[in-house]
């Protein structure tokens, strides 16, 4: 995984993992890797992995069974697709519309580049 300097990596791993529960790669009920399994195969220290895992368990995304392991939460998809719904309108959005009006991008330009997928020429 590679990580952007702008952003705690704890964050940016949470970005990941939801990522992948948005992706329906992880099942809601679905036991997760293990703080050191994580921590290994992303190459962290497994106390970044922990406060990863403790801002999505605060969140209501994963729970802990003590002894057993993370697994994501039952209402997991949803909660996620409003937390990252909630980041990026208030996160990537004001820097959007701000190089939107810089660069003179109208909202029917951007409709008209979603409709057809293809670039301004």
């Amino acid at each position: 995984m590679e990580f952007k300097e702008k952003q705690a990596i704890y964050l940016q791993i949470g970005e990941h993992i939801s990522e992948t529960i948005l992706r329906k790669q992880w099942e809601e009920g679905e036991k997760i890797p293990s703080v050191r399994e994580m921590a290994m195969s992303i190459e962290v220290n497994p106390n970044t992995v922990m406060r990863t895992y403790s801002y999505l368990q605060d969140r209501g995304i994963i729970f802990n069974k003590r002894g057993i392991g993370y697994f994501v939460a039952d209402d997991a998809y949803e909660k996620t697709q409003e937390l990252k719904k909630r980041n990026f309108i208030n996160r990537e959005l004001p820097h959007f519309f701000k190089t939107m009006d810089l660069l003179k991008i109208t909202f029917d330009d951007l409709k008209a580049l979603y409709i057809t997928n293809r670039e301004i020429v």
